[in-house]
């Protein structure tokens, strides 16, 4: 993926999970990273210290995305930074706390569309004019949650995804002619932050026992198709796709 040699990447919630491992697959292609935070600096230091040791141009920068007037604003920041922006992996989000239908109540439904949708479109809104001069792309994480519902009490965090899935198919439409792909990572039942705060591992167990190639991913596991998305030479005439990562656990 020599194409990707030298191509500015924004990379949202990038400090740990599977944005610190995309981020470090960027950076391991030769591509200059912006590696985006909320709250932690620590970690996101040392996923800049793991891309500059690859040989990569990379800088931290932090953002509360659950706020409504920051994602613009990061993305002016890092273009910038570093004259431009090719590739905006839109990867922040999250369930913020898991709800039945009875205990969801206005905050939290704010803030779960805040930070999985809202900052998105922004963030996106904000890239276009810099990735539309360099005919770049566009890539959004979803979740396997987006097309089985998510499990208990997941169900804003669920259509949050499917919601993202669905920007993902339109604005592949609508922003081709304009040379720009938009393509989308549905990771399934991957080992992060995420589930060591939400789930049990006794639910982890259950998960990983449907899954055929018998074991939970890893972050990196996810990598490799987020490089393809954004590498010109690799995916030209892939756009509008919802990409499954998820060991076999489900197959659309």
């Amino acid at each position: 993926m020599k194409d990707l040699e030298g191509k500015v990447v924004l990379v949202t919630g990038a400090s740990t999970g599977i944005g610190a491992a995309v981020a470090r697959g960027f950076a391991a292609a030769g591509a200059v990273v912006a590696v985006h935070y909320s709250s932690s600096a620590d970690a996101a230091a040392a996923v800049v210290a793991d891309c500059r040791a690859a040989g990569a141009k990379a800088e931290s920068f932090r953002a509360d995305l659950t706020r409504r007037d920051t994602a613009g604003p990061l993305v002016e920041a890092v273009a910038a930074k570093f004259g431009g922006l090719d590739v905006l992996v839109n990867n922040a989000g999250g369930l913020v706390r898991r709800a039945r239908l009875a205990e969801i109540d206005d905050a939290l439904f704010d803030t779960v569309v805040d930070l999985n949708v809202r900052q998105l479109v922004m963030a996106s809104r904000a890239a276009l004019p810099f990735i539309e001069k360099t005919r770049g792309s566009i890539i959004n994480t979803t979740s396997i949650a987006a097309r089985n519902g998510g499990g208990p009490g997941a169900s804003l965090y669920a259509a949050a995804k499917a919601f993202v899935s669905t920007l993902t198919k339109n604005w592949a439409k609508e922003l081709g002619p304009k040379g720009v792909r938009v393509n989308a990572v549905s990771p399934g039942v991957i080992e992060t932050p995420f589930h060591e705060r939400f789930s049990t591992k006794e639910m982890l167990e259950a998960m990983r026992k449907t899954i055929p190639l018998e074991r939970l991913g890893a972050p990196v596991d996810c990598t490799g198709t987020f490089l393809y998305l954004a590498s010109g030479e690799m995916s030209a005439y892939v756009t509008g796709q919802i990409i499954e990562v998820n060991g076999g656990q489900l197959m659309p």
